[in-house]
């Protein structure tokens, strides 16, 4: 019986239910063949029975029928069924996308962030510097994810960071430019900015309508960033094409501040391997509060990916932006002549807050970028991959602005009067950048799991920089002065706002230009063992050379050459311990070091703020070696209610080392620091380094979901800062007082942000936000002048959002509810002024989803 074969149907059946699944079920095969079994077996001991023996014919071998294998007919069917298949998957990846609350996940969600708590940043952008989640990564990190940007209706990177604990505001200092100038853990940051990993040269002013989300890296990082990134470095991640879905996106905003903006972006998916992403923006604004001050906004962007094959992705995008209007240079600063009454911006004095002492048929501003990044990348193997970005871009600046200088204070106090001070610039920054990485995934025999990277970054920066003629000279009654600043102006009623003006008579033609190359090497590894210990570390090498050069007089005659050239070799280097005690929690500890060389803020020459001045005049420069950073963090991340909330908290310390400091001198007061110059008579200022200071606090932060309805993001960051050592020797004359023991200018020692909004139905979210600041003081250079600051505050925003349907929402803010006066930065110089923050706005804001 061992040859005898199922009938022919049942062969088939069992053959093709099992190979094809065409509706044969394999319990009904199973079943088939058990009953096939059974009678075989049960045959067999019939003939070994007393029965009777039964003799039944075996049946016929026949060969194997052709219709076992498919025939062309089904070939052509599956294969028919393939490309259907194929078609409806392309088409359900086109299919319009519901709004979380009608199921399902947005189509423009951020990459990075939780899908189901959009407030919670799970990795940061660089996944090969930065391998391991945010909860395993010994750093502080604050991300504003895509979610968090628009409940903050943060258009530009300003409104996005002032709502950020631990940053603040500063102002253009020393003739550096006015711009996104931010203050990271008390350390300047103004050229830690970067796009995309790459950094972003020069002072500018950035548009957030191609941004998907911001992250804010605290503590030294020159091992991972290059030069700088003291305090910390922010790295705005772009918006890029995607080959998920196609979707087409639209907002629309009203403001009571003359607001109107539009802005678009689209993502076409156009093949599985082949997509392109477009946006654009419109912006027509004022700003609530203050009178004249126009902010108008236009700009484009495109991005493309496409994977040829799989182990191949190429990127790239081109970024246009151009932000013009009439510049606001802020209120001048009350400064009693008694020191037993307190100072502050005048408006708190009575001066109307929105006062504007410019002038609208002259001042302007004018600042544009074009960015264009091609990135490749190629996985050799699965545990091997190679990528290159390269980068060109192109930022000005140029603007003409009127400075609210030097009040003579009169009795009435309302007959007060100023100087106009007007203040000009064009700088035009150029970048080429190229970073080649390559990050091999392997382990080792100790059970760590290695994600080691390493790299080579060139870099080479060019600006140049010009100002306006004929700011003097205007027909104005009684004219201007030498300076070109016009004395007289009210304090209380700015009498020459609107009077005529004639165009500038065009840039001085005699610009100072700077040049930076930077060639970096770097090597980091993140090891892994089990979840259990993570190991991190890096060392990075940057060859660092700036050139300036310029123009001057000597006898009264111009155009005479001057240059000067430096080169700095900066070694650097990170280590970082995590444990994990649970898998929803980690506690580290992390040391970094970081190199602030001459020029690093690449916005001017003044060695006043960091600068490198060309040799003008016959006289030399004074050159410095690069200040010296180290810090130690320790602290804990946790992720609470079912890991949708991530909750952190560090103690941190910054020490800076061969810090820039400056003092006046007379030639009876020099010191070996800072000699009094031959031929000088009076005193003179002298910038000298050497100092150092220290800056510890604590660092506290929330981001995601508490529940499926209840969203949270802010954090409180509590600091102390200290001049440490000074060069200048304790007080014995009126000239100077030692800076030691002084806290430092720009920084707001307590701040805290917190955003929050709720779902109370599946049509309606409200929310709302509370941002403080403690004072911060004024000063020269280094150490705080405790007699200018500008006060603390408290703001409060709110919002309510109506899901109209799955593709239409509309999006109700109101920003600075309580119409706070208050204060974004304070000028630190002998003249002091201040910016002042916008006041009560409302803005609708209508969106579509397609």
């Amino acid at each position: 019986m061992s040859n005898v074969k199922a009938p022919r149907s049942l062969r088939f059946d069992a053959a093709v239910g099992s190979a094809n699944d065409t509706g044969h079920s394999a319990t009904k095969v199973s079943a088939v063949a058990s009953l096939i079994a059974v009678a075989s077996f049960s045959g067999a001991e019939a003939q070994q029975s007393n029965l009777p023996p039964v003799n039944v014919d075996a049946p016929v071998a026949r060969p194997r029928p052709v219709t076992s294998k498919p025939t062309s007919d089904q070939v052509r069917a599956r294969n028919a069924l393939r490309r259907a298949a194929r078609r409806n998957n392309q088409q359900a990846q086109q299919a319009p996308v519901p709004f979380p609350s009608a199921g399902g996940l947005p189509a423009d969600r951020d990459r990075y962030a939780d899908p189901a708590a959009p407030y919670k940043g799970d990795r940061l952008q660089a996944s090969g510097k930065y391998p391991e989640p945010i909860l395993n990564t010994p750093k502080s990190v604050t991300v504003l994810t895509k979610d968090v940007l628009e409940d903050k209706n943060a258009t530009s990177l300003k409104s996005a960071i002032l709502s950020t604990a631990g940053v603040t505001l500063g102002t253009g200092e020393g003739g550096n430019a006015f711009g996104d100038r931010f203050f990271i853990r008390g350390f300047d940051a103004r050229n830690d900015i970067f796009i995309d990993g790459v950094r972003d040269a020069g002072v500018s002013v950035r548009e957030n309508f191609f941004t998907e989300q911001v992250e804010i890296l605290r503590g030294p990082g020159s091992s991972f960033a290059g030069r700088g990134t003291t305090g910390g470095a922010i790295n705005i991640v772009t918006k890029q094409a995607t080959t998920d879905k196609s979707f087409y996106n639209m907002d629309t905003s009203f403001g009571t501040d003359r607001t109107k903006r539009v802005t678009l972006d689209v993502n076409q998916v156009i093949s599985p391997t082949l997509a392109i992403r477009a946006g654009g923006l419109f912006q027509d604004a004022g700003v609530a509060g203050r009178s004249y001050v126009t902010d108008n906004r236009d700009g484009a962007f495109v991005a493309g990916t496409w994977k040829p094959v799989d182990a191949v992705t190429i990127s790239g995008n081109y970024i246009h932006t151009e932000l013009t209007g009439i510049p606001d240079f802020g209120v001048p600063y009350y400064r009693p002549s008694t020191a037993s009454t307190a100072g502050g911006p005048f408006p708190d004095f009575g001066v109307n807050r929105n006062n504007f002492y410019g002038f609208v048929n002259r001042d302007f501003f004018r600042t544009g970028q074009d960015i264009g990044t091609i990135n490749a990348e190629v996985r050799i193997t699965p545990d091997l991959t190679i990528s290159n970005k390269i980068r060109e871009s192109r930022s000005t600046q140029n603007y003409i602005g009127t400075l609210p200088e030097s009040p003579v204070l009169a009795n009435p106090l309302s007959a007060s009067t100023l100087s106009a001070n007007p203040q000009s610039r064009y700088q035009a920054t150029d970048v080429f950048a190229n970073q080649t990485e390559a990050t091999y995934k392997f382990n080792d025999g100790a059970g760590f799991k290695h994600t080691a990277l390493a790299g080579f970054e060139y870099n080479n920066e060019r600006s140049s920089f010009d100002k306006y003629l004929g700011l003097n000279s205007e027909a104005l009654p009684g004219g201007f002065s030498g300076s070109g600043s016009l004395s007289g102006v009210s304090v209380f009623n700015p009498q020459y706002t609107n009077i005529p003006f004639p165009i500038p008579s065009g840039l001085s033609g005699l610009p100072t230009k700077l040049t930076v190359d930077t060639k970096s090497v770097y090597v980091l590894d993140s090891a892994n063992y089990n979840d259990l210990v993570i190991l991190n570390g890096g060392v990075r090498y940057d060859d660092y050379t700036i050139k300036t050069s310029g123009y001057g007089t000597v006898n009264g005659v111009a155009n005479v050459f001057g240059q000067q050239q430096q080169d700095y070799g900066m070694p650097n280097f990170n280590l970082g311990l995590t444990l994990k005690p649970l898998p929803n929690g980690s506690v580290y500890a992390a040391y970094a070091t970081s190199s602030n060389p001459v020029g690093a803020e690449f916005d001017g020459t003044s060695i006043q703020y960091g600068g490198l001045a060309p040799v003008l005049n016959g006289n030399p420069s004074q050159i410095f070696g690069p200040e010296k950073n180290k810090a130690i963090e320790v602290g804990t991340k946790w992720e609470l209610f079912d890991r949708h909330l991530l909750v952190t908290a560090a103690l941190f310390q910054t020490e800076k080392e061969n810090a820039r400091e400056s003092m006046n001198i007379t030639a009876a007061t020099a010191t070996a620091a800072c000699p009094y110059p031959a031929g000088t008579t009076g005193t003179v200022s002298c910038i000298s380094a050497g100092a150092a200071y220290r800056i510890r606090g604590i660092d506290l932060g929330v981001g995601g979901k508490i529940t499926d309805k209840w969203s949270v993001f802010g954090g409180l960051v509590l600091m102390q800062s200290e001049v440490t050592k000074s060069n200048i020797p304790p007080a014995n004359t009126l000239l100077y007082t030692s800076n030691v023991g002084l806290p430092l200018a720009n920084v707001a020692h307590q701040s805290f942000s917190m955003l929050s909004k709720y779902q109370l139905t599946d049509m309606w979210e409200i929310g709302g936000q509370a941002v403080y600041r403690s004072k911060v003081y004024g000063g020269t250079f280094l150490a705080a002048n405790q007699g200018t600051s500008i006060p603390s505050y408290w703001r409060f925003d709110a919002f309510a959002e109506a899901k109209i349907d799955k593709n239409w929402t509309m999006k109700l803010f109101v920003n600075n509810i309580f119409d706070k006066r208050y204060y974004d930065a304070l000028y630190q110089s002998a003249a002091p002024f201040v910016l002042e923050a916008p006041g009560r706005a409302a803005y609708l804001v209508v969106s579509a989803r397609y």
